[in-house]
């Protein structure tokens, strides 16, 4: 950044470049706990069975809020865990691009209705990891054809 003007890569203005420099400070609102080591991602609910099939169906409906690309797609799902007893809960474990996505409140409570809207599910909720981080390399090949159609290089 030149002038200080602009934005700098911690989202403040009219930072100097010697900013940059800094280690990451932590975001205040963010739980920073390190997520399962995840074998097989991008997770697309492939081979799943009943409630889980249903609650991956659902999510593939929830696309990102500034491209018309599933967040499963996008490789933001990491698993969804379905807990059944006299009552039936979802987990789902997910991943956001980065710390600081300014649709997180509004993209992690879509994903959480979404869950809890499948027939069967009584409750669920949104387990949110850093852990692996989220790269390019999650989207599926789905996702990236979908970029592409959005006129992103992938």
């Amino acid at each position: 950044m030149s002038g200080g003007s602009g934005f700098a890569r911690d989202g403040s203005v009219g930072v100097e470049e010697e900013a940059f420099s800094k280690e990451p400070t932590p975001c205040a609102y963010t739980e920073y706990r390190e997520g399962d080591t995840h074998a097989e991602l991008p997770n697309t609910g492939e081979g799943s069975e009943g409630v889980e099939s249903r609650v991956w169906e659902a999510l593939y409906g929830v696309e990102d809020p500034e491209m018309p690309v599933s967040v499963v797609d996008l490789g933001l799902i990491y698993d969804v865990a379905v807990e059944e007893g006299e009552e039936t809960h979802v987990t789902v474990t997910m991943t956001l691009t980065y710390t600081g996505c300014p649709a997180r409140r509004m993209l992690t409570e879509e994903i959480r209705e979404a869950a809890a809207s499948v027939d069967g599910v009584d409750s669920a909720e949104i387990r949110l990891v850093w852990s692996p981080e989220w790269s390019i390399d999650l989207v599926t090949d789905r996702g990236r054809e979908s970029l592409r159609e959005f006129g992103l290089s992938v």
